[in-house]
């Protein structure tokens, strides 16, 4: 009866996971093509759009951590939450300066949420599929960050289209593991109707 429960409570975290990880990816494909056509064309559509993108990673991660325990047990997503809500300020004050200061604020916040986000994946690897990509993800975000950094101290002024490049790889990650979510499910569920 207890395995059963269990059971029944690690399906429900996968259904979640992927249905989580695919509306992450959508959102980020969805930026990507919205930066790259109408954002290139108009400053303030760009400006709502890099306010939007650190906006959303933290209501992503509030949405996720409530629904596996709350922030007291995912500490990782609790500050992540914090981190990504404070650079979406970050962003409307280094919109007043210029393009070379939101590229900064971005590299700052791709190292810290991509750590955070390594150390979410990393947690859930005991309980979770798919999780290999969320630690690449994670891992190649503060490299990115470190790029951007260096790329912010440049001359010739970034575009939107510096950032959503780093957009586009994160929805690659989060709709690999989604797919490697239903994967292993199918692969569960088969194994299951064998032993049956």
């Amino acid at each position: 009866m207890r395995r059963d429960r269990v059971e029944v409570a690690s399906n429900d975290q996968h259904k979640w996971l992927k249905l989580y990880y695919l509306a992450r990816a959508a959102f980020s494909v969805v930026w990507v093509v919205v930066a790259l056509t109408v954002g290139r064309q108009s400053a303030s559509i760009a400006a709502v759009l890099l306010i939007a993108y650190p906006a959303w990673d933290a209501a992503a991660n509030y949405v996720d951590a409530s629904r596996n325990g709350g922030l007291a047990v995912n500490p990782t997503q609790a500050f992540n939450i914090a981190v990504s809500s404070v650079v979406a300020l970050a962003v409307i004050m280094a919109l007043a300066m210029n393009m070379n200061w939101v590229l900064g604020v971005f590299g700052a916040w791709a190292i810290f949420s991509g750590l955070l986000q390594l150390g979410t994946a990393i947690r859930r690897l005991k309980t979770a599929g798919g999780q290999w990509a969320m630690i690449l993800s994670g891992g190649q975000s503060a490299v990115a960050g470190a790029f951007f950094i260096a790329q912010a101290q440049m001359s010739a002024p970034p575009s939107i289209a510096n950032i959503a490049g780093y957009a586009g790889f994160g929805a690659f990650y989060f709709l690999v593991s989604a797919l490697w979510l239903t994967v292993s499910q199918s692969r569960r569920r088969k194994v299951a109707s064998v032993q049956v």
